[in-house]
């Protein structure tokens, strides 16, 4: 009889603890999810090597925005939903996987990212009006429906190393990221981090130490060194290793966590 009420006990027992997680991951949807808008051009595109697993193990808590404006679980490469993107192999694997990976991990909430990046692309050409700055704004909106934006990450500035581009870079960038932040009704109080250069190259010098000052420009912003990331080819390559890129990502996460 004691044994057989103690089985019973058990089995209740075991009941309200899964009732327990049913409820709690309920819970957890129903807070929505955080949402991280990434943009730039090819190193946010994603230029590291990506191995077969990448594409198909989704990184745990984290989603894409797909071609349906819909949460799906995250699998590399994560441009792919992008809507102004190259061709779909020259996506591979880019900053928001470490990025995410490790936000993950300080949150329990599920994170929703909207990767809408393009290679080769000028500042000029993420201005308000634009194409690519309305696609950002479009889709942020939409993954604004399933949660809250948190972040903005913004890595740009190869086609913009150039001297005279670059004295007039962070002026330019604090119209685009005011616009931003008015069109898609958020405050100063979403950050807005962005990234250095490849240090291998002679070009990214003066970039680098003007991207230091962009909290001077842009409320609340920051960017994340690049010191350490390897290249993918060779010297010339602009774009970072896959090693590389995952290290961008968890720099770019820390700052956040911060």
């Amino acid at each position: 009889m004691i044994y057989l009420m103690m089985k019973g006990f058990i089995r209740l027992i075991s009941i309200l603890c899964l009732i327990a997680c049913c409820v709690t991951g309920c819970q957890r949807r129903q807070q929505g999810y955080d949402v991280y808008l990434l943009i730039g051009q090819s190193n946010m595109a994603g230029r590291g090597t990506m191995l077969e697993s990448d594409t198909v193990e989704a990184i745990p808590g984290v989603y894409l925005l797909n071609g349906q404006d819909k949460p799906t679980p995250a699998r590399n490469p994560l441009n792919q939903y992008s809507t102004i993107r190259k061709n779909i192999k020259m996506q591979q694997i880019c900053p928001g996987t470490a990025f995410s990976q490790t936000l993950a991990q300080h949150t329990d909430r599920d994170i929703l990212l909207v990767v809408n990046a393009k290679g080769g692309t000028s500042l000029d050409e993420w201005m308000p009006g634009t194409n690519f700055y309305n696609e950002a704004v479009r889709r942020s909106k939409e993954a604004m429906k399933f949660g809250v934006l948190k972040g903005i990450l913004w890595h740009q500035g190869c086609a913009d190393s150039a001297p005279d581009k670059t004295a007039s870079y962070l002026e330019r960038l604090s119209t685009m990221v005011a616009s931003l932040r008015t069109d898609l009704g958020i405050t100063d109080e979403v950050p807005f981090i962005a990234g250095e250069l490849a240090y291998w190259r002679r070009s990214s010098a003066a970039f680098n130490d003007m991207i230091h000052h962009i909290g001077q420009h842009i409320p609340n912003s920051s960017w994340v060194s690049a010191e350490g990331c390897t290249w993918l080819k060779d010297s010339i390559d602009p774009h970072f290793s896959r090693d590389g890129q995952l290290l961008l990502g968890r720099r770019y996460a820390e700052k956040f966590i911060k």
